[in-house]
């Protein structure tokens, strides 16, 4: 006998009928995901989601996440019919218009209750690893004595092209590794994309694939809810291994004329169509954006009776902190993203006398410095901990068995190390940053622009910043991703000009509420006085009483703009300097500050080991550029700058061609 009743059909026949009057009232949209997988939703949330649907950010929910992100009417739905305060049957009325709570593709930023961007395919599944990642390690940190204070899990719908997309191969081959036990794929086996059957260019054995991976797999019928029930729990009794389960299902599974066909996957069916579809799922074609009282009620339910895991989760908060009162204040602590008081005084201050030092190995220090201070602070690198600095002295790693280390092995997965740490800063209690080249960066921006629409609290450490990489050559050597990152709104990209400046960005990057970008040096760095210019963008960090020319810099440039001022002094031209290592920071500045630093009347040299694409904004037509437009070299970094004009004599030639 089942243990699913008519009304539980009726249910899962609400999420397609929205769907349907959704997508046909905005002439545009996905169906064909959610009408195929509203069974298993059903079934998720019924008897397994843990959730508050009136407290959407509960720290210890499930999370849910739809990497097949145009699939949006799903998770709408969801939201509406649990009873969120938030986003009402008006809102999905809204589906796709301006302004509404309701668009495309789900954003977290926009809608309550969701819990991540998605939208580019694959996304999503790097998304659920951090998410679990984050999970693992909080709970390996805070839970004591039987009580459970992080115990949830992570699961995700994803689809034929997610797991076609190279991130998820990624992303899958170390959720894996590690045997992220709380971690559960729904795979949405229908067949179909956009150009027709998957068959066109797709026949992965995927069980065989993720059974590869390390991962506990099982298919079923979609569409069989007894046999989704049991596949959760097959996939809960899994404790050491990730799960996926492949349901068969049928894309756009309600329209008598297109489902199972490519002509479910988008677009609206046609009023016609809509009509039939209702028929087929028992609901009155009459009606739109109607649920029956008896159907609402019963989802309503649902989510009043999942509520109730917050309740007894605050009884168990509440002994908690009465048992380990620190602790659980640090747990409170990092949950909300509240930081330590003072935590700022460990962040060293590097002596000018000292020796040149390398911006990625002071960033080291720093890390070193600070973790201690920083609980949330956990991070990794993919596979160039010696060269990015990034490992705290003695931090354990984080690994399967052990989730407790600090330190993360991303391996060579720059695009899934992106997404991870994506997931892990919107799960919440953790600080994630990780390490590459920087010329690696183009491998990771779709997580880098997702990352700044979705406000997520990623540090990115990016080393071997220009083509200071030397020997390496062009193929390490960035050129034009300087610019690119400073392209992407909402991305907070900081190039510091030496080790004080990096204590500075770390600061910056520790406080900040999105996204951070650090550019760090392979070459060694004369040490500048310590300042907290850095924290507005840019500063004069040398003044010249009337001053004739303003040389402007960023990173290991500063200091070649420094040494050039002195020789354009003995010319007789008096150069102020100004390092500008974050154009973000600066632009927040008022007007006034602004046009102290980059005087408007002053003819100006910029010198930079990049493109110069961009700084014409700040300093008009009056202007010299030192810059690299094109690709680096193999050679010994001193050469290579010197071939490229990155030196004193060719800034100072620059400098007296504007008199």
């Amino acid at each position: 006998m089942s243990n699913y009743s008519a009304l539980d059909r009726a249910c899962a026949n609400a999420i397609r009928t929205l769907t349907l009057d959704a997508i046909q009232k905005a002439e545009s949209g996905h169906p064909g995901m959610p009408m195929g997988m509203a069974d298993v939703a059903l079934v998720l949330y019924k008897s397994f989601m843990r959730f508050n649907p009136r407290e959407p950010w509960w720290f210890n929910r499930d999370r849910f996440i739809v990497s097949a992100g145009h699939g949006s009417m799903l998770p709408y739905s969801l939201l509406y019919l649990t009873g969120s305060p938030t986003l009402g049957i008006d809102d999905l009325k809204q589906f796709r218009q301006l302004g509404s709570k309701t668009p495309g593709h789900p954003e977290n930023h926009v809608t309550p209750g969701i819990e991540v961007t998605t939208g580019p395919l694959g996304a999503g599944t790097a998304n659920s690893v951090g998410m679990a990642m984050a999970e693992a390690w909080m709970a390996t940190k805070y839970n004591r004595d039987g009580l459970n204070v992080v115990d949830h899990y992570t699961y995700a719908i994803v689809s034929d092209g997610d797991l076609q997309e190279g991130v998820s191969h990624e992303v899958a081959s170390l959720a894996g590794h590690l045997g992220l036990g709380k971690l559960v794929w729904f795979y949405d086996d229908n067949n179909i994309s956009i150009d027709g059957p998957t068959s066109l260019s797709y026949s992965d054995n995927v069980p065989q694939r993720f059974a590869a991976y390390g991962w506990h797999t099982q298919v079923i019928d979609g569409h069989d809810m007894d046999a989704i029930d049991a596949a959760i729990r097959n996939a809960h009794a899994a404790t050491d291994q990730p799960s996926i389960i492949c349901c068969k299902t049928i894309i756009g599974k309600g329209m008598p004329n297109r489902q199972g066909t490519q002509k479910a996957h988008s677009d609206a069916p046609g009023e016609a169509e809509v009509r039939l579809a209702k028929i087929v799922l028992g609901a009155d074609p009459d009606q739109h954006f109607y649920v029956p009282d008896e159907i609402l009620a019963a989802w309503r339910s649902i989510g009043s009776n999942a509520a109730k895991a917050d309740k007894d989760w605050e009884l168990m908060v509440a002994a908690y902190r009465a048992a380990h009162p620190e602790l659980a204040e640090e747990f409170r602590s990092t949950r909300k993203g509240i930081l330590p008081a003072g935590w700022e005084a460990a962040l060293p201050t590097f002596n000018p006398a000292d020796k040149a030092i390398a911006t990625r190995a002071a960033s080291g220090s720093v890390i070193n410095a600070i973790i201690g201070k920083v609980p949330a602070l956990i991070g990794g690198s993919a596979d160039l901990t010696p060269s990015n600095n990034t490992q705290p002295k003695d931090a354990a790693s984080f690994k399967k068995g052990d989730f407790n280390g600090r330190y993360i092995r991303f391996g060579i997965r720059e695009h899934g190390m992106g997404g991870i740490m994506n997931g892990m800063a919107l799960h919440g209690g953790v600080i994630p940053y990780g390490g590459t080249f920087f010329t690696f960066s183009d491998y990771m921006r779709p997580t880098l622009r997702l990352a700044a629409i979705s406000g997520a609290h990623s540090i990115f450490v990016f080393t071997h910043d220009s083509i200071g990489v030397g020997e390496d050559g062009p193929t390490h050597q960035p050129v034009e991703q300087l610019a690119s990152l400073r392209a992407i709104p909402h991305l907070l990209t900081i190039r510091p000009a030496d080790a004080n400046e990096t204590a500075v960005a770390w600061q910056v990057a520790i406080t900040h509420q999105g996204p951070v970008a650090l550019l760090l040096t392979r070459q060694a760095l004369p040490i500048l006085p310590r300042s907290n210019g850095l924290l507005r963008g840019a500063y004069v960090m040398q003044e010249a009483e009337a001053a004739q020319i303003q040389l402007i810099a960023s990173g290991s440039e500063v200091s070649l703009a420094l040494e050039s001022a002195k020789a354009l002094a003995t010319n007789g031209i008096r150069a102020r300097v100004v390092s500008m290592p974050s154009w973000s920071l600066f632009d927040q500045q008022e007007a006034d500050y602004r046009a102290s630093v980059i005087k408007p009347d002053l003819p100006s040299v910029v010198i930079e080991a990049g493109v110069a694409q961009g700084w014409h904004k700040y300093v008009g037509l009056n202007a010299r550029f030192v810059t690299v437009e094109t690709f680096g070299a193999s050679a010994p970094y001193r050469d290579v700058f010197k071939h490229y004009g990155l030196t004193v004599e060719h800034v100072c030639a620059q400098a007296m061609s504007l008199f």
